[in-house]
């Protein structure tokens, strides 16, 4: 979790992931290690729920998941399926009764959901529902989802599914758990990362590809648009809630929250970032004695930049990797450049050198102030700044935590006006086309078959002018 005193709601923040195993006697300890893996996509609670067949174990909290998951609980979810969450939440609530996975006992049984992304019709629905009779315990919207299975008619729960998710519009990444299936769901234009792989006889479903390698999983493939797998008894198989709309992948993934070590979409990470530091380099270059990015995801960008240009890439910044969840408020002369509590900039690296500041994204441009001045209080001569994204001018409705857009610098300053507020001596970010050929998806897809949506206010899937979407 942030620390919302210094960085000021300054960050993107990805909302949550997802992670399954089916068929294997150890799965709780599997997805303990596969949530770990994708604790950067939530750090505010964290549940898992396991199935022995007969009844479900369940255990959910606030906090990281080293903090929620001990040895004794782990050996208390006894099970051979298991479905896990970790959680970022916007307007969502931060209480213990919105961690997931969501339990509920319905007609046909227990079942259990856990969701990445957000339903732009969530608010319509949920009201629809209320309205119906239905009485709602949390403020999450995967619990739209839930009420809609359990009125459903259809015989199998893969029907009701289906039939649920006829009613919805948004981005989702889906697994829902009974005491004998297992179904997971890849929204129609594919906007949130999902992964197929397998480890033994075993089946595993992730957000990002990085949670198989800690456990020794190979990928089998990306889901596809659309695709529900359902695995129980009589083994994997595949079927589709609706006809695959344009891929739209979150460029978001590949430039800032995704680990770099993750492939999706059959791409790496780590490489495409890298392509995006060339690109930038390019596209905008300068005269300067050292690169540096602002770690951690900006890193690769910087080497990039450093390779294309041929200035030399320092680690001129240093991120303080123990500054916890719940340390001490600092003083209010503190909180002022309470930057430092996160990063260090190294005066050896940065003193009496022109710096190539490279970062992925800029929001409300607080961040990028507080950094350029550490540089230069460190004895940075100049300080120019490269952004690995284009401009941020739109808010992000399908589960990333963004500003309104009138709190979001670029929607409201020309690069110059963005300049001067930063303090930096020259600003430039990446072109929309060179990002999209960064990336380097081999297709004639719309935009690459990516979701531009905060860059261009070009949305996907439909949004409501006054949209209050409740997220996940």
């Amino acid at each position: 979790m942030r620390d919302e005193s210094i960085f000021d709601h300054d960050e993107l923040n990805e909302e949550c992931g997802v992670f399954a195993v089916v068929g294997r006697p150890d799965a709780a300890q599997l997805t303990y290690y596969g949530l770990h893996a994708l604790q950067h996509r939530g750090q505010e609670s964290a549940g898992i729920v396991v199935t022995d067949q007969t009844r479900f174990h369940v255990q959910r909290g606030t906090g990281l998941v080293t903090e929620v998951f001990q040895t004794d609980s782990i050996h208390h979810l006894v099970g051979n399926t298991a479905i896990g969450h970790v959680r970022y939440s916007t307007t969502g609530g931060t209480g213990i009764q919105n961690a997931q996975p969501l339990v509920f006992n319905f007609a046909k049984g227990e079942l259990a959901l856990a969701s990445n992304g957000n339903l732009v019709n969530a608010k319509e629905l949920r009201i629809e529902l209320e309205q119906q009779g239905s009485i709602f315990q949390t403020t999450t919207d995967t619990e739209v989802i839930a009420h809609l299975i359990a009125r459903s008619q259809a015989p199998r729960l893969e029907d009701a599914v289906k039939e649920a998710l006829s009613h919805i519009k948004g981005a989702y990444a889906l697994l829902i758990l009974t005491n004998d299936q297992l179904i997971a769901v890849e929204d129609p234009h594919a906007l949130r990362p999902f992964s197929l792989g397998q480890i033994g006889d075993a089946y595993v479903f992730s957000s990002e590809t990085c949670a198989f390698d800690v456990i020794g999983a190979e990928l089998i493939r990306d889901i596809e648009p659309g695709e529900m797998i359902i695995v129980d008894k009589e083994g994997l198989r595949t079927s589709r809630i609706a006809s695959p709309a344009p891929r739209a992948v979150c460029a978001f993934e590949y430039v800032y929250f995704a680990r770099p070590d993750s492939d999706i979409a059959g791409i790496n990470v780590h490489a495409s970032r890298k392509r995006m530091g060339q690109q930038l380099a390019e596209e905008s270059p300068i005269e300067a004695d050292v690169v540096t990015g602002v770690p951690d995801s900006s890193t690769s960008a910087a080497i990039g930049f450093a390779e294309a240009s041929g200035i030399p890439y320092e680690l001129g910044l240093i991120k303080n990797r123990y500054v916890g969840r719940t340390f001490i408020q600092p003083s209010q002369a503190l909180r002022e450049q309470g930057v430092k509590m996160k990063l260090s900039a190294v005066r050896g690296v940065v003193r009496g050198k022109r710096v190539v500041m490279v970062d992925d994204s800029i929001v409300r441009g607080t961040t990028s102030r507080r950094i350029i001045r550490l540089l230069r209080e460190a004895g940075a001569t100049e300080v120019h700044v490269r952004i690995s994204s284009p401009p941020v001018i739109n808010p992000c409705f399908y589960g990333i935590d963004t500003p309104d857009r009138d709190q979001l610098i670029a929607a409201n300053q020309t690069l110059e006006e963005m300049r001067q507020e930063i303090g930096a001596d020259t600003l430039a970010f990446i072109s929309p086309q060179g990002m999209i050929e960064s990336i380097g998806r081999k297709t004639n897809e719309h935009n690459g078959g990516h979701c531009l949506a905060c860059f261009t206010g070009e949305y996907p899937i439909a949004i409501e002018e006054e949209l209050e979407s409740v997220s996940t």
